[in-house]
């Protein structure tokens, strides 16, 4: 299956990935650790179905250091015992809004009481704004047919300002 369309190749698709490119920038710079960031948008993007986000995600999980286990287990994470609490907390709440098609009730008060335990303020929107931007990228993706298997770290670096 070939890609629909490649948007850095279309004048208004590279305005577009060059601005998405910028917000993002504002959460990959905060204080929420870099794996709990990359966690959370490997297990949005395996829910969504995303195989080009899922195979970002695992890649930049490696180029952290995260260990393979930790990676792999990320679809399991409810039955395994590698998260830390705040990982946990971060999850749910990835979790929760990524399934409000699924007839889901949304983010519990208990999760966001979970969340709230973990995360000051900046990391908390930063976590919310993660999860919005993840579930964008994955149906952005998806309506484009984009197929996992030729990312490589780095190479989105010149498209923000």
């Amino acid at each position: 299956m070939e890609p629909r369309l490649n948007l850095v190749e279309n004048e208004t698709g590279a305005k577009f990935v060059k601005r998405y490119g910028n917000t993002n920038q504002v959460i990959l710079r905060s204080t929420l650790p870099k794996l709990t960031q990359e966690l959370v948008s490997l297990r949005i993007s395996q829910i969504n179905g995303c195989g080009w986000c899922v195979d970002i995600h695992t890649r930049e999980l490696a180029e952290a250091g995260e260990t393979p286990l930790r990676t792999n287990l990320v679809a399991a994470w409810r039955e395994s015992t590698v998260y830390t609490e705040p990982e946990r907390a971060a999850l749910t709440l990835a979790e929760e809004a990524t399934r409000l098609a699924d007839a889901h009730p949304g983010v519990s008060d208990e999760t966001w009481e979970r969340v709230r335990k973990h995360f000051d303020d900046d990391q908390t929107v930063a976590l919310v704004a993660l999860v919005a931007q993840m579930n964008s990228a994955n149906r952005i993706a998806l309506i484009l047919r984009q197929q996992g298997g030729t990312y490589i770290p780095g190479m989105f670096d010149n498209l923000t300002d």
